[in-house]
């Protein structure tokens, strides 16, 4: 009834620049998404005061079918980041939204390791934030780079043990490219990240296994 009005701007925001389309995609709406979208005097980009765009909202509240609406526009930016450099995928990551985050990954024009304003990346704030469904659909990625860290050097595996999830240790712990030494820009390595925050599960899979003790029957030989 009111987008039939002549009177009724339907791309209209309020004081937090939220317009109709940005609230309906992060409320899950999806008939009132197609209805806004179906409009030429909307835009289906425009940001928030805060620079989300109505996918990054969609992304975030992990809602597959509105993001797959908003991605069948050919004038839809899957990359549009907002004020914070956070892009649609690393809000779905963050969120630990795994349906969205697969929908993204099968784009060509999204870039999995794109790293937000503090630079860290999809993968980098998935550990942080213990999602392991989403982390190991990272690192099945090829262009990934499962040490990549922030601005302040941590890495995926130096946030997963700051957070203390086991989970997600082991899965970075079981790729054979991760660096378990890598310490950050103050010189914190995963261990310690864990030991700090009294993490003791995350301690006993970081730390190298001790050396099995000589029983009372084992003969050494000595050569020379």
């Amino acid at each position: 009834m009111l987008l039939g009005r002549d009177d009724v701007n339907p791309d209209k925001p309020d004081n937090y620049g939220r317009t109709p389309l940005r609230c309906a995609s992060w409320c899950g709406h999806e008939g009132v998404v197609k209805m806004l979208l179906g409009r030429d005097d909307v835009d289906p980009n425009k940001p928030d005061n805060d620079g989300r765009t109505p996918l990054c909202c969609a992304s975030w509240g992990g809602h597959g079918g509105v993001v797959k609406m908003l991605l069948g526009r050919d004038d839809v930016n899957p990359e549009k980041t907002d004020s914070g450099g956070r892009t649609p995928l690393y809000c779905a990551s963050w969120s630990g939204h795994g349906g969205v985050v697969e929908i993204l990954l099968g784009r060509d024009d999204v870039n999995p390791d794109k790293p937000n304003n503090d630079g860290r990346t999809p993968l980098c704030c998935a550990s942080w934030c213990g999602h392991e469904g989403v982390v190991k659909m990272l690192l099945g990625r090829d262009d990934v780079d499962p040490n990549k860290p922030d601005n302040d050097g941590r890495t995926p595996l130096c946030c997963s043990s700051w957070g203390g999830n086991e989970g997600v240790v082991k899965v970075l712990l079981g790729h054979n490219d991760i660096n378990p030494n890598k310490p950050d820009n103050r010189g914190r390595t995963p261990l310690w990240c864990a030991a700090e925050r009294g993490h003791a599960g995350v301690i006993a899979l970081l730390q190298p296994p001790e050396p099995t003790p000589l029983g009372p029957s084992t003969t050494v030989f000595k050569y020379g």
